[in-house]
């Protein structure tokens, strides 16, 4: 805990954002970080609860002991309070970035809607490290002479890859695109994270050991038996990134696209990485519809305004919810209550309890969607039609598991109902001997701290199957 009665003198802080007239000029981020002081008050405000449902079941998957470095903040004793945050979480300058933080959620404080800022104080941490050159390579004292590869660098790869390296493992990761992250890099905007922090990870991994071969494409430039020929332990990490698909009337007019395309070519862009053949989506002059209301929704209402888009509305299925959660029902669970994104806060229009019935187009391109009004059932209701103009329509209504054609296919891996990977949580062996799986392939479309997790978890069990014992935190 931090100060006894820090919870009673000190109300929340968070960060503040750079004005949104500001920030939709620039793709970085926009976050402006307390100084040492207020951290030290927000740190201070984590009580003596008794049973910190924060780093529990309930709140943090990595279960990273947020009381103690809370602690440590408070006492300024942020060198301690880092090999804590290490201890459990690979990569607390992700989740301080981009996690939606269970934890708040589950704090005690938050009864009172007044959670410990703990999001805040976790990245705090880790951007303190890099700036004072605490976090440097790790690499193992002594090597195993085992060999093992992870095929997928998104942030379940990164983090098993990490901790197979550094037990003395020789760890190669194979990925598919130029650079490593997964949709880390690919997927989520440089406005909620910008990839030099995924740069710098990297390089200290290079010097743990861990060998990158970018540009191999596991089950089409290079075959799956040939790597479990080659390695003593093989990794599937590849992600959840099959769209899934609404299968709309008109969908296949021009200007309606799934998300992932278009916020992989802004990235891409951002990145300053050479063009693609594609053709391009850019949402400039443009009236945006975006259906769905999860995170890869808000990311392509955020990127369609920095490329200049005249209006971006936002169609959500699901009921307008509440403003505030009954404390009394749901903590310390997540609840359903009335969120805004930084992104949707940006000028988006959203419209809830609305279906898109299908897409109109003119000349082959689209130029509206028809919506309707629907029930508690999610079914239209009738005399409720309207339409929307739309110069471009983004299709992001979540994920329908891991791409099949390939990788998978050639394995002839076990799946669930979902089109998962199946693999345990005790082990997270698949159907083949020398294979196990991590990450959204096999829990599906997931938070990355959860992927770190998993990332972790399954490390742990190669270590035990190739050695017979492992030193490693499960």
């Amino acid at each position: 805990m931090g100060k006894v009665t820090g919870f009673l003198e000190y109300d929340r802080q968070e960060q503040k954002y750079q004005l949104a007239g500001d920030r939709v000029r620039h793709f970085r981020e926009f976050t402006l970080p307390l100084d040492d002081g207020d951290l030290r008050k927000q740190a201070a405000r984590c009580m003596d609860c008794g049973i910190p449902f924060c780093h529990g079941p309930t709140g943090c998957p990595v279960h990273n002991q947020i009381p103690d470095w809370n602690d440590l903040v408070y006492q300024s004793d942020w060198e301690e309070a880092l090999r804590n945050l290490h201890s459990t979480n690979n990569f607390p300058e992700f989740t301080g970035r981009i996690c939606p933080a269970p934890c708040e959620e589950a704090c005690t404080l938050n009864l009172e809607n007044q959670p410990v800022a703990i999001k805040t104080i976790e990245q705090a941490i880790a951007d303190k490290a890099w700036s004072s050159g605490w976090i440097r390579p790790e690499p193992a004292a002594i090597r195993t002479g085992r060999r093992v590869a992870v095929i997928g660098s998104g942030p379940a790869g990164l983090a098993a890859a990490q901790q197979l390296a550094r037990v003395g493992h020789e760890v190669h990761v194979f990925e598919r695109e130029p650079k490593a992250g997964g949709l880390l890099r690919y997927g989520i905007p440089d406005f909620k994270m910008e990839k030099h922090h995924i740069d710098r990870r990297v390089q200290q991994m290079e010097a743990e050991g861990v060998v990158f071969h970018y540009g191999v494409h596991v089950g089409v430039t290079r075959s799956l038996s040939s790597i479990e020929e080659e390695f003593d332990a093989v990794l599937l990490s590849g992600g959840a990134e099959d769209p899934r698909d609404p299968q709309l009337p008109g969908q296949e007019l021009v200007g309606v696209h799934f998300a992932m395309p278009f916020l992989v070519q802004s990235n891409r862009r951002v990145g300053g990485e050479p063009e693609t053949s594609e053709e391009p989506i850019l949402a400039t002059g443009k009236n945006v519809v975006v259906i769905g209301g999860g995170d890869t929704a808000s990311d392509c209402v955020g990127t369609s305004f920095r490329q200049g888009a005249l209006s971006v509305t936002q169609l959500d299925i699901r009921l307008r919810p509440p403003e505030r959660e009954d404390k009394l029902i749901v903590w310390p669970y997540w609840p359903t209550k009335m969120r805004t994104s930084s992104s949707q806060a940006e000028g988006a229009e959203r419209e809830f309890q609305t279906a898109t019935l299908r897409l109109e187009g003119r000349k082959g391109k689209v130029t509206g969607v028809v919506c309707a009004r629907v029930d508690e059932k999610r079914q239209p209701i009738p005399g409720s039609e309207f339409v929307l103009p739309a110069d471009l329509v983004f299709m992001a209504i979540g994920f329908a598991g891991s791409l099949k054609t390939g990788m998978l296919e050639q394995g002839g891996f076990a799946l669930d109902r979902r089109g998962n990977v199946v693999a345990n949580e005790s082990d997270y062996r698949t159907s083949r001997e020398k294979v196990w799986a991590a990450g959204d392939m096999r829990r599906g479309q997931s938070l990355v701290v959860w992927a770190i997790r998993e990332g972790r978890q399954a490390a742990r069990a190669i270590d035990e199957a190739l050695m017979g014992a492992s030193v490693l935190p499960r």
